[in-house]
């Protein structure tokens, strides 16, 4: 039997997705939640082979889920179910390491046989897209110096900031929890030897003006 659990905000998507793979015969719903909290610690105790993790959670997001599992047991494979077809989310899954992420638009069938394909080891996500996701990651852009010393995450919350969103935004924009956003920022205006949000968004407009940024948006 191939052992799942289910994180999912809606109680009426977690039945409706146990019984479709409970009626496959071969699956078992070892456990299931509707917050990031409570699946960040349930899951590692129960160690199902999956776990189908909801992209957006009113307190986080599936895929800081999967990366928090997978760094305690990496024998644990996550598979993202959301609504939307989003490259950044890809990115952030793919990074996370996740082994499959699919749209809740997915045939019931369908999703069976996700989760038996990720449970057997298979990976879900597209190769050419892994590897793009790969070499941006490995060579990126020419950056100016005062980039040179951010991290790929760095410099996107950094271009999210000279946007002028808020933490609660990019968090958003990026699948990441507020605390974590804020964390980042610190840690940006700290190399950049900066005191203030609007002094990095000042500096992060005339750099990324100069220069394409990283991901090309």
């Amino acid at each position: 039997m191939i052992r799942v659990y289910l994180l999912d905000d809606h109680e009426v998507v977690r039945r409706g997705l146990a019984d479709l793979l409970q009626a496959a015969g071969d699956i078992e719903v070892v456990g299931e939640s509707a917050s990031a909290a409570e699946a960040t610690r349930r899951i590692p105790a129960l160690r199902p082979q999956v776990a189908i993790l909801d992209a957006r959670l009113p307190d986080g997001n599936g895929i800081d889920v999967c990366r928090d599992v997978r760094a305690v047991d990496s024998t644990i494979k996550g598979l993202i179910l959301t609504s939307y077809e989003d490259d950044e989310a890809l990115f952030a899954a793919i990074m996370a390491g996740a082994s499959g992420y699919v749209l809740k638009q997915i045939r019931g069938t369908d999703l069976v046989d996700a989760v038996r394909r990720v449970a057997d080891g298979q990976s879900l996500l597209d190769p050419a897209v892994t590897q793009r996701v790969l070499e941006r990651i490995r060579h990126g852009v020419e950056q100016p110096r005062e980039l040179a010393a951010l991290t790929e995450q760095e410099r996107r919350i950094l271009e999210f900031v000279a946007e002028g969103l808020t933490n609660r935004e990019i968090a958003g924009r990026m699948f990441l929890a507020e605390k974590t956003v804020k964390n980042y920022v610190s840690s940006v205006l700290a190399k950049l030897g900066l005191e203030r949000r609007t002094q990095a968004a000042v500096l992060a407009t005339r750099l990324f003006g100069e220069h394409s940024p990283v991901d090309g948006h």
